[in-house]
């Protein structure tokens, strides 16, 4: 099954979307706390998938995806987004993200958005 990064500084976040992933059958490769990091463990584990929360510290998820767009064209990244972030989901599409998923998460619409992702 896939490997997953999940990257986001809220660790209640990363708890929920990760117990929905490894429910959905997938293997987390690793978490990381902000956009740097994210940026860093993408190098580091080269996962299937990573989900990129745009609001967080150090490097936001727009500038965290640039990075790894940047250093593997055909990373396949998927934007975690709250309420009200439409001009950041521009932004992001612009520079590459495959897909969304909103917060609160709902488990069917995220499984189904990581497979549509792996499988595109």
């Amino acid at each position: 099954m896939a490997e997953i990064l999940i990257v986001d500084d809220s660790r209640t976040s990363r708890k929920i979307l990760r117990e929905i992933l490894v429910d959905a059958g997938y293997t987390i490769a690793g978490e990381a706390l902000d956009g740097e990091e994210g940026y860093l463990k993408y190098k580091e584990l080269k996962p299937d998938l990573v989900t990129l929360d745009i609001t967080m510290p150090k490097l936001d998820g727009i500038e965290a995806l640039q990075l790894i767009k940047k250093f593997d064209e055909n990373a396949r990244v998927v934007m975690i987004t709250a309420a009200g972030q439409k001009e950041k989901m521009i932004q992001a599409i612009k520079h590459g993200a495959a897909e969304f998923i909103s917060k609160p998460y709902e488990a069917d619409d995220v499984k189904e958005v990581i497979a549509k992702v792996l499988n595109s």
